[in-house]
């Protein structure tokens, strides 16, 4: 038997934790009409936390089961790879007549190890026990297995009342009793999590619910990106940046955000060249090219490669001279034309200029 203890947790919904220990398995299936045993994992800890039966249909339980692996990977209790058995979901199911105040004979399905097969499983196992009922039929209380090929589950073993488990005190396990000051300990030492930092990052940083979100949902994601902020002092720049080309960037190379070749130190920086007005948006694309395949301070690059934008007032007052009837337009009001100059500087430094600055220049001197 595996020994088992547990940690009571005074949270609604969320009655007790198990700490086991693997026991092993049973593997039926390898060689016809012999019994494998494999230890591999026997001896191996597991924490088992357990729900009350508050979750109503498959996309509850799913979205509970992502609130929980995010949290356990956000505060690394576990690496979270569900396909290697790290965390794994027992799914009970039972159902009832909508009149009725009971919870009718559950089922128990074990070790799935992904959401997708979570919520098919769910979806199956309800519209089984469902059709047995309205049959006339009667449900058995068991453990089951789910096939993810025939996207169904099949009876493993009919039992489950807590004395099928055979639960029994282990004398080398003591209590485990946890005061109040631990507890207050323990949660004055934890770091922000992932709801709280969502707040922050809309409340304090003004950034879109989108954004606050996926930077906040991997506690490494958002540690960069604050590291990105610090430097360059533009939020909404960073989250961008950090949103989108890094994170498109990452994804190709299929690289974790700790893989990353670009400090975050450096995207900071880069966001202070465009915020300085150093270079253009499109140079910084290619600056972040370089840095991110290269390595390499952006600044040094910026220097080196002779990356800086060029001085455009000069510019703009040739083309205004050269063009007097388009300048006479835009002053009138005909604003399509600006595109006209915006990409005639573009084209003759470039792509070197800032558009922003471009705009600006234009609109003063034809005002």
């Amino acid at each position: 038997m595996p020994r088992q203890s547990h940690v009571w947790l005074p949270v609604h919904g969320l009655p007790r934790a198990h700490l086991e220990e693997d026991a092993g398995k049973s593997i039926h299936d390898l060689k016809p009409g012999h019994t494998g045993i494999d230890l591999n994992r026997a001896g191996t800890p597991l924490l088992e936390i357990v729900s009350e039966p508050d979750l109503k249909n498959a996309e509850e339980a799913v979205a509970y089961a992502k609130a929980m692996h995010q949290l356990l990977t956000y505060l690394e209790v576990c690496d979270g790879n569900m396909a290697e058995g790290s965390l794994r979901f027992d799914a009970n199911i039972s159902v009832r007549r909508q009149d009725a105040d009971l919870l009718g004979t559950r089922s128990e399905i074990k070790n799935l190890n992904s959401f997708r097969f979570l919520e098919q499983a769910i979806h199956f196992e309800t519209e089984r026990q469902i059709s047995v009922l309205e049959a006339g039929g009667t449900l058995v209380q068991d453990t089951r297995l789910f096939d993810p090929d025939r996207l169904e589950t099949r009876s493993m073993r009919s039992k489950e009342t807590a004395t099928d488990y055979r639960y029994f005190p282990e004398p080398d396990l003591l209590p485990v009793r946890l005061t109040a000051e631990f507890i207050e300990q323990i949660q004055a030492n934890l770091p922000e999590l992932p709801v709280m930092r969502a707040r922050r990052y809309q409340d304090k940083l003004q950034l879109a619910f989108a954004d606050a979100t996926l930077l906040s949902q991997d506690r490494r994601l958002g540690d960069y990106f604050d590291e990105v902020l610090t430097t360059s002092g533009n939020a909404k720049s960073a989250a961008n940046w950090v949103r989108g080309d890094l994170l498109s960037k990452l994804n190709e190379h299929e690289l974790s955000i700790t893989a990353c070749p670009i400090s975050p130190g450096h995207l900071g920086e880069l966001i202070q060249l465009i915020d300085q007005g150093i270079i253009s948006g499109k140079i910084a694309k290619d600056l972040f090219e370089i840095v991110y395949t290269e390595g390499g301070d952006p600044a040094e690059i910026v220097t080196s490669r002779g990356m800086k934008q060029v001085t455009i007032e000069p510019l703009i007052d040739a083309l205004i001279a050269d063009n007097p009837k388009q300048a006479e337009d835009l002053r009138a009001g005909k604003d399509k034309l600006m595109g006209f100059f915006v990409g005639k500087v573009m084209q003759a430094t470039a792509g070197k200029a800032n558009p922003k600055q471009v705009n600006d220049l234009l609109r003063q001197k034809l005002s």
